[in-house]
C-alpha cells in the first residue's frame, strides 16, 4: 500500500486549515456582503450560522477525512460506492468554477498592488477600473478579445500556486502557509490601527457594528450569512476532508475544527473594521454623513468595493497613500493565494487516490487546465461571467454541497459511527448534540434557505441580467460539474480504493 504525506506539525496543519479558510473572501466578500446586509445585522446571523453550519460540518469534515484516509473521492466511496459522484461534485465544481474567476481576482490584485505605487486609477477610480482596466462589455456574450493585462497577473498567480501545489503538502502547502498567514496577520492588524485612526471612521465602524434589526426579516439576509460561512470556511470544497488525510493517527480533530472557524472568523470581522473605517473616512472626505444612503454613493457592486471604493479612499488618505494602498492589495493577493492552493489539492488528492498518477503530473495538468478555464473571465465581459457564477456556486452549489454531506454523514454513515471515531482519537470531545446538529439542524436550516433562493431567483431573476444568461452560465455550470463528475466516477479504478493508502504507525499527536 502507497503511504501518504503527512504534516510536519501542529501548526503546519492548522495554519494549511486556517489559510485555505482566509481568503479574499475574508476582507473583499465578507465586507461586501456584511453592507449590502445592513451592516451589524448581517453580523448575527453569519455567527449564527458558523455556530449551527459552520464548525459542526467543520468537525465532519476533518473527521471523514482522518476516519477514511483519503480525499473526499475516496471518503465517499468508502461510505457508499454510489456516493463516490458526490466525493468529485465537490472539487470539481469548486476547481473549475470558483478557481477559474478566483485567480483572476487575485490577478486584479496584483495589478492594483503595481497601479498603488503610482496611484494609476487617478481622479476616476470608477472609469478606471471599469473601463480602462477591465474593458468591461455591457453584454455577457460580448467577449471580444483577451484583456492582455489582467491575463499575464492572472498567469503569474496561477505560476505561483503551480510552484507551491507541485511539492508535497508538507514541503509546499505547509511552508508557504508559514509565511503567507503571519505575514497576512501583521498586514491586516496594520490596516486596522491604519484605518481607525482617520477622521470620519467612527461613523464607518457604527454602521458596522450597529444592528438594523428589521434586515433580519429578509431571508436572504440569512441566505447569504450561511453561503458566506461555506464559502469562508472552504466546506463543500473537498478541501478540508483532503487535508485531515494527511493527519496521523492522533490528532486533536474537534480542537482543530473549532481553532480553524473561530480564527477564520474572527479574522474577517476583524479585517472588517479596516473596511469599514475607510469607507467612514471616504464619507468625510465627501462631506457625506455616513450612513447607508449615502454609502450607496460610494459602493455599488462587490467587486467596486475593493478595486473602486478604496481605491478613492486611498486617493483621499492625507499622507502615505501608495503605501497603504500596496498594504491593502498585497493582503488581498497573499490572502487569495493561500487559499487558491488548497483548492488545487483538494482535486490533486482525488485524483491521485484513483487514478495512480504521480502528484506532479496531476499538478502540472489542474495548473494548465485552470489557466484555460480563466480565459473566460479576463474578456471583456469577465466581470459579468464572474458575478453570475460566483452566485450560482455559493448560493446553490455550496449550500447544496453542505446539505448532502449532512445527510449523507447523519443517515448513512450514521452521525454516530463519526464521532465514535473523533472522540477517539481527539482530546476534545464531542455529545450527542453534534449528531443532532448534522441529522437535523444543520440539513433543516440549510434545506429551508435552499429552496426559498431557488424560489427567490426563479420569481426575481438576479441582478439586471437576462434569464437566458442565467441558465445559460450560471445554472449550466452547475450541471456540467455533475456531468464531469459522472465520468470521473464511472472510470474504473486503477487500483482497489481498498489499497490507496496507508498511515503510517503513529501514536502521538502532532506538536
Amino acid at each position: 500500500m502507497a503511504e501518504r504525506s503527512r504534516w510536519s506539525s501542529q501548526s503546519g496543519f492548522l495554519l494549511a486549515a486556517i489559510g485555505s479558510a482566509i481568503g479574499l473572501g475574508n476582507i473583499w466578500r465578507f465586507s461586501y456582503v456584511t453592507y449590502q446586509n445592513g451592516g451589524g445585522a448581517f453580523l448575527i446571523p453569519y455567527f449564527l450560522a458558523l455556530v449551527t453550519a459552520g464548525i459542526p460540518l467543520m468537525i465532519l469534515e476533518f473527521g471523514l477525512g482522518h476516519k477514511m484516509l483519503g480525499s473526499s473521492v475516496l471518503s465517499f466511496r468508502r461510505i457508499d460506492r454510489r456516493l463516490e459522484w458526490f466525493g468529485w461534485w465537490m472539487p470539481l465544481l469548486v476547481m473549475y468554477g470558483i478557481m477559474l474567476y478566483y485567480t483572476v481576482v487575485i490577478g486584479w490584485c496584483l495589478n492594483y498592488t503595481l497601479f498603488s505605487l503610482n496611484l494609476a486609477w487617478g481622479k476616476d477610480p470608477a472609469s478606471f477600473f471599469l473601463n480602462t482596466f477591465l474593458k468591461r462589455a455591457d453584454s455577457a456574450w460580448d467577449l471580444r478579445g483577451i484583456v492582455g493585462p489582467i491575463f499575464v497577473s492572472t498567469c503569474v498567480v496561477w505560476l505561483i500556486i503551480w510552484s507551491i501545489c507541485y511539492r508535497e503538502v508538507n514541503k509546499g502547502i505547509e511552508r508557504a502557509c508559514k509565511v503567507f498567514m503571519p505575514a497576512l496577520l501583521v498586514l491586516t492588524l496594520v490596516l486596522v490601527f491604519w484605518g481607525c485612526s482617520l477622521k470620519g471612521a467612527g461613523a464607518g465602524l457604527k454602521f458596522y457594528l450597529k444592528p438594523d434589526w428589521s434586515k433580519l426579516k429578509d431571508v436572504s439576509v440569512w441566505t447569504s450569512a450561511y453561503g458566506q460561512i461555506f464559502f469562508t470556511l472552504s466546506i463543500g470544497f473537498g478541501i478540508m476532508i483532503a487535508y485531515a488525510s494527511y493527519l496521523p493517527k492522533k490528532s486533536n480533530l474537534v480542537r482543530n475544527a473549532f481553532i480553524t472557524s473561530v480564527v477564520n472568523c474572527l479574522y474577517s470581522f476583524i479585517a472588517g473594521f479596516a473596511v469599514f473605517s475607510v469607507l467612514g473616512y471616504l464619507c468625510y472626505a465627501k462631506g457625506l454623513p455616513a450612513d447607508p444612503e449615502h454609502f450607496k454613493t460610494v459602493v455599488e457592486k462587490e467587486a467596486t468595493l475593493a478595486f473602486v471604493t478604496y481605491p478613492q479612499a486611498i486617493s483621499a488618505l492625507p499622507a502615505f497613500k501608495r503605501l497603504f494602498g500596496v498594504l491593502f492589495f498585497l493582503s488581498l493577493t497573499i490572502a487569495g493565494i493561500s487559499s487558491g492552493i488548497s483548492i488545487v489539492e483538494a482535486l490533486t488528492c482525488a485524483i491521485t487516490d484513483k487514478f495512480k498518477v504521480s502528484r506532479r503530473k496531476v499538478v502540472n495538468i489542474l495548473c494548465a487546465t485552470g489557466l484555460l478555464g480563466s480565459v473566460v473571465f479576463v474578456c471583456h465581459s469577465g466581470l459579468i461571467w464572474l458575478d453570475i457564477v460566483d452566485r450560482f456556486i455559493n448560493h446553490y452549489g455550496l449550500v447544496l454541497a453542505g446539505f448532502l454531506e449532512c445527510v449523507f454523514i447523519g443517515w448513512i454513515l450514521k452521525a454516530r459511527s463519526l464521532r465514535k471515531h473523533i472522540n477517539a482519537v481527539s482530546r476534545w470531545k464531542l455529545s450527542r448534540v453534534w449528531d443532532y446538529l448534522i441529522k437535523f439542524v444543520s440539513p433543516a436550516i440549510l434545506g429551508t434557505l435552499y429552496v426559498m433562493d431557488v424560489v427567490d431567483i426563479i420569481k426575481h431573476g438576479y441582478g439586471e441580467y437576462p434569464t437566458k444568461a442565467l441558465i445559460l452560465i450560471g445554472a449550466n455550470w452547475l450541471i456540467l460539474a455533475f456531468i464531469l463528475a459522472a465520468v470521473f466516477t464511472i472510470y474504473p479504478w486503477r487500483r482497489k480504493p481498498e489499497q490507496v493508502i496507508h498511515r503510517p504507525e503513529e501514536d502521538k499527536l502532532l506538536v
